[in-house]
C-alpha cells in the first residue's frame, strides 16, 4: 500500500511540474533535462520582424528595415516554426529600404517626407 502511495504521489508531482513548466529531476539520475532550446523565443523574433519590416514601410524605415532583417535571419537560422512569418518580415524589411532609395533619389536629398 505504501508503495501505490509514492508512485502516485510521484506521478501526480510529475503532472504538476509538466502542467506548470517546473524543470524536474530525471529518475535516478539527478539531472535537469534541458529546455528545449527558445523555440518561443524565435517565433517572437518572426513576429518582430514582420511587424518592423510593416511599420518601416511608414516611418523610419531607415531604422526598422534593418532591424526586420536581422530579426529575420535570426528566427529563420533558429528554426522558428512560423517561418513564413520570418520570410514575410524579411521581405518587408528590403522593401523598407528600396523604399527608402527610391523616395531619396527622386527628392535628392538624405532625408524625405509625405509631405513633400
Amino acid at each position: 500500500m505504501t508503495l501505490t502511495a509514492e508512485r502516485t504521489a510521484g506521478s501526480t508531482a510529475e503532472r504538476t511540474a509538466e502542467r506548470t513548466g517546473e524543470r524536474t529531476a530525471e529518475r535516478g539520475t539527478g539531472r535537469v533535462p534541458e529546455r528545449p532550446t527558445g523555440r518561443r523565443d524565435t517565433d517572437g523574433m518572426a513576429v518582430a520582424s514582420f511587424v518592423c519590416g510593416l511599420l518601416g514601410l511608414l516611418v523610419l524605415n531607415v531604422f526598422l528595415g534593418p532591424v526586420a532583417i536581422v530579426l529575420a535571419g535570426l528566427a529563420l537560422w533558429r528554426g522558428t516554426a512560423r517561418r513564413g512569418r520570418a520570410l514575410l518580415g524579411l521581405g518587408l524589411g528590403v522593401a523598407d529600404l528600396v523604399v527608402l532609395g527610391v523616395l531619396v533619389s527622386l527628392d535628392n536629398t538624405v532625408s524625405w517626407g509625405l509631405a513633400g
